[in-house]
Order: structure tokens, then sequence, then C-alpha cells
């Protein structure tokens, strides 16, 4: 089947089954490999992308799903790491094995849009991505630098 998306504000054509997660669809079909797999069973949140500004799965997530809604990956957040949270996440130095970075940045992007003054707690609660070197103290720094930032 040949689907038109719109990711990234710009018109995608992908022709792939239906029922080909979003994830698969983004790195092979379509050459974005921003967006990394992880485990494939929507646990870890390495796939993590926006769609219609809400952070999803997207190696569960099927392309016929989201053929007529907005889908931004990493590639998309901003232009040569310029959005304050990637700021912050670099100044933090949040980054390690670089597994989660790109989901872990669009799941922190997705909560300051909804929240933009979370707690440790709301934090805690909307970033369920698993990071293996554990991080998680610099994610939290990070996401209230970009707040403070005005990242929403």
């Amino acid at each position: 089947m040949r689907f038109d998306l719109n990711i990234n504000g710009r018109r995608q054509r992908a022709e792939v089954d239906g029922d080909t997660p979003l994830l698969w669809v983004l790195r092979d079909a379509l050459g974005m490999t921003g967006t990394k797999f992880g485990c494939g069973a929507a646990q870890c949140g390495a796939c993590t992308v926006h769609v219609d500004g809400e952070a999803v799965r997207s190696c569960v997530l099927p392309v016929q799903s989201v053929a007529k809604r907005a889908i931004t990956t990493i590639e998309g957040l901003a232009p040569q790491r310029s959005h304050v949270l990637q700021q912050a996440w670099i100044a933090q130095q949040v980054p390690q094995c670089g597994y989660c970075q790109s989901g872990m940045l669009m799941a922190a992007a997705a909560l300051l849009r909804q929240n933009p003054h979370p707690s440790d707690a709301e934090i805690d609660a909307a970033i369920t991505n698993i990071c293996r070197c554990g991080t998680y103290p610099r994610v939290r720094a990070a996401i209230h630098a970009a707040a403070k930032a005005g990242a929403a």
C-alpha cells in the first residue's frame, strides 16, 4: 500500500503494508534513523516519536493508524540541536551510550508541552523510557533546566 505521511512538516511517501510499525517505515522505508529500535514491545521508549503532539512508541504503532496525522521525529524536534531541551541535555551531560536519547528527548518534549514546569514526581510519572546507563538524575536536571529556560 502507499501511504502519504506528514513527517516533520513534510510529505513523505512510503510503500509498505499497512500493519508495518511506524518505526520501520521511518528507519527502513524513509531512511530516517534518528528514531531507535530498542525492545520492539513498546516498553523501553527508544522509539518514541510525536503523533499529533503526543508521545507514542512507534515500534508497535501500525503506519495505517497515522496516515492522516502529524508525525514528529527527533530529526524534526529542532534543526542542529537548537531546541532548548537538546541544549539542556548537552549541558547536563545526559547522553552516555545513546540508546535512549532520541526517545527520551521526544518524551521530555511532550511532557514540557503539556506541563511547562513539572516536579520530579511528575517527570518520573511521565518519562517511562528506560535508560541503560541510569542517568535519570541528569534527565530530571535537564528537564528542569529546559523548563526554566522556557522549553514549552
